[in-house]
């Protein structure tokens, strides 16, 4: 069973940045789902670092679309990004020393924090996105 279920109520009206949150969902599915069959450490450690690459990616590129198109709340924006990819590395940092496990907490904060930031902070830059002819 997944942890997070896509729902139209997601979409920023931005295909691209739309499919790239659906990758993320899956990335957290998949490590949620590694975590829930207890896999070792070297399986949840992949998944985990493929998650943190991929969130690297997806911030990189709505950071530039931002930049690019003058979008006046992008450094707010990119200061959360960070805030996050500090969080998940920390834990990731703690997962490869053996001082944490991948725990539903973490996946719960995940999945929190990318609905949250979805639905309040992606949402915002969806008109602006749209008036510049982004679809």
């Amino acid at each position: 069973m997944a942890l997070f279920v896509w729902s139209d109520g997601y979409s920023v009206n931005i295909m691209e940045i739309d499919n790239q949150h659906k990758r993320l969902i899956e990335l957290i599915n998949e490590l949620h789902s590694a975590m829930a069959a207890g896999k070792g450490k070297e399986v949840l450690g992949k998944t985990l670092q493929g998650l943190i690459d991929y969130t690297k990616t997806h911030f990189a590129y709505e950071e530039n679309l931002m930049k690019t198109h003058g979008y006046s709340e992008c450094s707010q924006h990119k200061t959360a990004h960070e805030k996050l990819v500090s969080q998940v590395l920390d834990f990731q940092k703690k997962f490869q020393a053996g001082e944490m496990w991948v725990t539903i907490d973490i996946m719960n904060f995940l999945k929190d924090w990318l609905s949250k930031h979805i639905m309040g902070t992606d949402k915002k830059y969806s008109p602006f996105f749209n008036s510049k002819g982004i679809a």
